[in-house]
């Protein structure tokens, strides 16, 4: 067994438990502290497989950003876990029946897998050999030459989507003071402030 043989365990298993601890921890803030190590031991396998672009994907969007500001929100939001985990704790038999059933199909699925001949040829076809072009590159090239169109179609139904969840969710309340940006431009200095000729040892009345 050779140091990439050990790393791979190693790094496999930091995964397995520390996605094993995500969900049993009792503290979510403990939870997402053993999720940001998951995803650094995740990123770890795919520097051994070869894909350090996935990997840095990894650290700088995943733990970088998501995991970041998971933290930051239950840190600040005052949530009662306690009533969170009592409500959950009613629909455990629906849920454990549920998963039963997802664990019985997955059997099913792996019991009956047949893997095609040209399977293996067809995955290693797309990809380059490193010294041809690297892994990076390689990404690039499919990304932003083959499937450019539907690269950006992605991007564009993305953005329609943020764009109607925002739309979706915004409510326009009366109690609530909003900016008004042009009357704000047209506003007369002269009308919007008022000069007062302070005495000295008077004050403001």
């Amino acid at each position: 067994m050779g140091i990439a043989d050990i790393t791979f365990y190693a790094f496999a298993v930091t995964l397995l438990g520390a996605g094993l601890l995500v969900t049993v921890s009792r503290s979510p803030v403990h939870s997402v502290l053993w999720l940001i190590l998951t995803f650094i031991s995740a990123a770890g396998m795919f520097v051994l497989l070869g894909a350090e672009f996935i990997a840095m994907l990894l650290i700088i969007v995943y733990v970088g950003a998501v995991a970041v500001l998971f933290l930051f929100v239950v840190m600040m939001l005052d949530i009662d876990f306690a009533k969170l985990k009592g409500e959950m704790a009613r629909y455990f038999p629906i849920a454990s029946v549920i998963g039963l059933v997802l664990l019985m199909q997955m059997a099913l699925l792996f019991g009956t897998w047949q893997e095609a001949e040209a399977a293996r040829d067809l995955r290693q076809a797309p990809t380059p050999e490193l010294a041809e072009m690297h892994n990076t590159k390689a990404l690039g090239m499919i990304i932003y030459d083959q499937y450019f169109l539907l690269f950006q179609v992605a991007g564009l139904i993305l953005l329609v989507a943020m764009i109607g969840a925002i739309v979706l969710t915004l409510r326009h309340r009366k109690d609530v003071k909003r900016q008004d940006v042009v009357a704000q431009m047209h506003r007369d200095p002269a009308k919007a402030m008022e000069l007062k000729d302070v005495k000295p040892g008077q004050g403001l009345g």
